[in-house]
């Protein structure tokens, strides 16, 4: 990204389950803060065509958002906060300068000049949209984050990435094989992903690789006999969570991505799968079928032999995903004949259904300021990747016409 931000300023002024609560229904929404987004002044014809581009990304991104009512264009009446500033072009690059203040006008919530080449409008458009919802809630927004998922449209598992909304959709692997979990590294300059692969003597396995967006080159992670497979990065990056199955059962491990040695934390006589980092980094959620079916697990890093079971919603669950804040997990349970989606808190005292009657619900992720979730469904036909708010609510679909899209994980923050 070839944006070069200059900051002036910046003040910020159901069904009942054994577990128990399920997700209130009908209960009163707040009142939506109202935005008004005026038209920065133009310095010339040039600069108002390309200032259109960027207007039309902020006022989608936060429409997106849902956080706020958006005003029409010039209208100021009844605003919460304001936004308003000036665009101009210097030596070949755009110049935005942005001011928000409250509704009266009197308190300055944001004040930046911002500049960009031609080419990054549209990623200007979702910083400055992103400053402006971090400016009013106290957390950034989504709009400069991306969700990576698996599609078959061309008969063979490729890795996609596309922009929060589905839009800006990239193709990351052409390996002609089946691609499976992938992982964002801490700092989304990485993807981790595990591919069926066929070795030297003629023997197929699941090797866990590694691609770097600005090389586009792959890495090998690990390729230990058997399974490879469902990465999850510490949130330092200096390990990887994963099931290696080379000791004849399916175990969690953690590997070291430099030195390629592992070391196994779970022995079990089921197997343990779908690892997943805590955000403080201290402990993982996994599933194991231990019990005799599978369920979600926590383990502390720091006693990896006393893990203790955390769900017990229906007849299997599966990829388990930390809330941000570290105080919930998202899940899919098989319940009701299908698979839906739910939230349970870290102690196991509240669990809420989030999906219910529309297909197939998995693979939950949550979205870096926690507001969002991303998961696969099949409520369209086949499975596509859908985006929801976190407490199951305003669902829209992301993916067309790319076959059966499933394993979403959403990114990091991205520069």
């Amino acid at each position: 990204m070839r944006i070069l931000l200059l900051c002036l300023a910046f003040l910020t002024g159901g069904t009942a389950l054994a577990q128990g609560v399920v997700l209130p229904v009908g209960e009163a929404k707040p009142k939506k803060p109202a935005i008004a987004l005026l038209p920065p002044a133009a310095s010339s014809a040039n600069a108002a065509a390309s200032l259109g581009i960027v207007q039309q990304t902020i006022r989608a991104d936060l429409g997106f958002a849902e956080q706020f009512r958006v005003l029409p264009e010039t209208e100021k009446t009844g605003a919460d906060y304001s936004a308003s500033g000036g665009f101009s072009s210097e030596s070949g690059r755009f110049v935005y300068e942005l001011r928000l203040v409250d509704g009266s006008g009197s308190k300055e919530l944001l004040a930046k000049r911002y500049m960009a080449d031609a080419p990054d409008l549209k990623l200007l458009g979702h910083s400055i949209a992103s400053d402006i919802v971090q400016a009013i809630t106290g957390k950034k927004g989504i709009f400069n984050t991306r969700i990576a998922f698996i599609c078959d449209r061309s008969g063979k598992k490729e890795i996609f990435t596309a922009s929060f909304d589905g839009s800006e959709m990239k193709q990351v692997t052409h390996i002609r094989s089946l691609a499976l979990s992938p992982a964002w590294s801490p700092d989304g300059t990485r993807l981790a992903f595990s591919v069926y692969n066929r070795h030297s003597d003629n023997t197929k396995n699941i090797d866990l690789f590694e691609i770097d967006f600005s090389s586009g080159k792959l890495r090998l992670l690990s390729n230990k006999t058997g399974i490879n497979s469902g990465a999850s990065f510490s949130p330092d990056g200096k390990k990887i969570a994963l099931t290696l199955s080379f000791t004849g059962n399916p175990e969690i491990h953690l590997l070291d991505p430099a030195s390629r040695t592992a070391t196994q934390l779970t022995r079990s006589i089921g197997f343990d799968v779908d690892p997943a980092f805590s955000p403080d980094g201290q402990s993982l959620a996994f599933v194991s079928s231990r019990p005799g079916k599978p369920m979600v697990y926590l383990m502390e890093l720091a006693r990896p032999a006393e893990p203790k079971r955390l769900t017990y919603a229906g007849a299997y669950n599966a990829t388990p995903a930390w809330h941000p804040d570290g105080k919930k997990i998202a899940f899919a349970g098989w319940i009701d004949g299908r698979f839906d989606l739910f939230t349970i808190t870290t102690d196991g005292a509240k669990i809420e259904r989030l999906t219910k009657n529309e297909g197939n619900n998995e693979d939950p992720t949550f979205s870096p300021d926690g507001n969002f979730l991303a998961f696969s469904s099949s409520r369209s036909g086949g499975k596509n990747i859908f985006v929801m708010d976190a407490n199951g609510g305003n669902v829209r679909r992301l993916t067309f016409g790319m076959g059966n899209c499933v394993s979403p994980k959403w990114s990091p923050y991205l520069r």
